[in-house]
């Protein structure tokens, strides 16, 4: 069956459509830029904004792997409404409508985000959606994820896979990079309060397995399924161990609580000007200190039992192969520059 594969330019959908390339089935990788697709697969040029052009794009597909996404802390709700809402949406019934019979959705455990939450350690896949939430990113995840999963029927199985912090080699931008830039650059204090915090993460080759599944489960549909590793990190002394690994100094700085929450609030003021927002990355926002501050594991039941998921790379591997990926790069100076 032919696979459609959105946001194939980026870190998760071009590892999607390379792994399923090497399975040997056929993909059709949705760009933007054609130099963009990964190599071996059909190329389909569209944007999630142009029904026509997706109509094109899900023309002849049996199935569709939905990546794309706009990303970021900060930006106008309207734009992320149109891109994750109304682009899914828009996908979605286009793929419906030219007689696809499954559709997955990459969606993201920060769609259970609200913005005074606290740790979420062990939650599985009935934890309700909150009230507010943290961010625009977050809650058009959230909304977005509620369509897919209510456009399940009979003849269009939907489900939604929600992987946290997907590192791994190839990532250039994720989280794991971030955070190596700013400790490069000096600018990561230890935010830990002097507590544990502990976080599931998803090795790359995790999802990409989970999606090869997701493809072929039966009794799946309008299910969410969280997708990790198998063993959460300690998150300070696993970033501590990260720096060591690629020459780096740890974070040491502690910042209090009063002095981190000011901080925060003065940002997310400034940001709050467009000309500020459009020139400029925040050097902090509410979004990336919950990530580091608040606890989130997983459990990764329903997938086991529903999917067949097993997650089979160990931290300290991935991080090997990672480290491995940055050296024949050209190192951590060139993989920061890149970004």
């Amino acid at each position: 069956m032919t696979v459609l594969v959105t946001g194939a330019s980026g870190f998760v959908g071009g590892a999607i459509v390379r792994a399923l390339l090497a399975r040997g089935m056929p993909v059709r990788a949705m760009v933007r830029e054609p130099s963009s697709a990964p190599a071996g697969a059909e190329v389909a040029v569209a944007d999630l904004a142009d029904t026509a052009a997706l109509a094109r794009a899900v023309t002849g597909v049996r199935a569709v792997v939905h990546a794309a996404a706009l990303l970021g802390e900060f930006g106008r709700p309207a734009e992320f409404f149109a891109v994750n809402v109304a682009g899914t949406d828009r996908l979605m019934q286009e793929a419906a409508a030219a007689g696809a019979e499954r559709f997955v959705f990459i969606g993201s455990p920060s769609a259970l985000m609200a913005p005074d939450g606290g740790d979420q350690l062990g939650i599985d896949e009935t934890t309700p959606y909150p009230a507010r939430f943290l961010n625009s990113y977050c809650e058009t995840k959230a909304v977005a994820e509620q369509l897919v999963l209510a456009a399940d029927t009979p003849t269009f199985t939907t489900c939604s896979l929600r992987p946290r912090a997907v590192w791994g080699p190839g990532d250039r931008r994720g989280p794991i990079v971030q955070i190596l830039a700013k400790l490069r650059a000096g600018r990561l204090p230890d935010l830990s309060g002097g507590r544990e915090v502990r976080a599931s993460l998803c090795y790359i080759d995790h999802l990409v397995r989970a999606v090869e599944l997701a493809l072929a489960a039966e009794k799946i549909g309008g299910r969410a399924y969280f997708v990790a590793d198998a063993e959460p990190v300690a998150v300070w002394p696993t970033m501590a161990a990260v720096a060591r690994r690629f020459g780096l100094t740890p974070p040491s700085v502690v910042v209090p609580a009063p002095v981190l929450g000011g901080a925060l609030a003065a940002i997310e003021t400034v940001w709050r000007i467009p000309a500020v927002a459009q020139r400029w990355t925040p050097p902090l926002s509410r979004y990336a200190v919950a990530l580091v501050t608040r606890s989130a594991t997983y459990d990764l039941t329903r997938a086991e039992r529903e999917l067949g998921y097993r997650p089979t790379v160990p931290f300290a591997e991935g991080l090997d192969r990672f480290h491995a990926w940055v050296t024949e790069i050209g190192g951590l100076d060139r993989l920061v520059a890149d970004r």
